[in-house]
């Protein structure tokens, strides 16, 4: 088993929670507890869920609720840009390492489930 940092998801995964800290940091004070932290949260269980299926025998359980965070990560990502909380370049780089998060654990997954031979 390889350690879980040296994982090429964990790494994008990482550079995603460092990119939305610094844009939950930026927020107006309204909203950088509500609609920031909750995405600050969201991010840090995305890098314990790589961990967990990292370190589990059935990986499907924690990479199906990895993805579904994802896309409460980019709901989220999506309502800051429309209430103009970030720009749409901060969206656009955050968006891009979500895509790339979401590739990377749908075909981890697709590989769990292969039976192996």
């Amino acid at each position: 088993m390889t350690l879980h940092t040296e994982l090429p998801i964990y790494k994008v995964a990482y550079d995603l929670l460092d990119a939305i800290t610094d844009l939950a940091k930026n927020m107006p004070r309204d909203f950088k507890i509500s609609i920031g932290g909750k995405l600050r949260d969201e991010c840090v269980e995305i890098v314990v869920l790589i961990f967990r299926a990292n370190c589990a025998i059935e990986k499907t359980l924690h990479l199906e609720s990895l993805i579904e965070r994802l896309q409460v990560a980019d709901l989220l990502l999506r309502l800051s840009r429309d209430k103009r909380l970030i720009s749409t370049g901060q969206y656009a780089k955050a968006i891009e390492l979500t895509n790339k998060v979401g590739k990377q654990a749908g075909g981890w997954r697709r590989f769990s489930k292969t039976p192996v031979s």
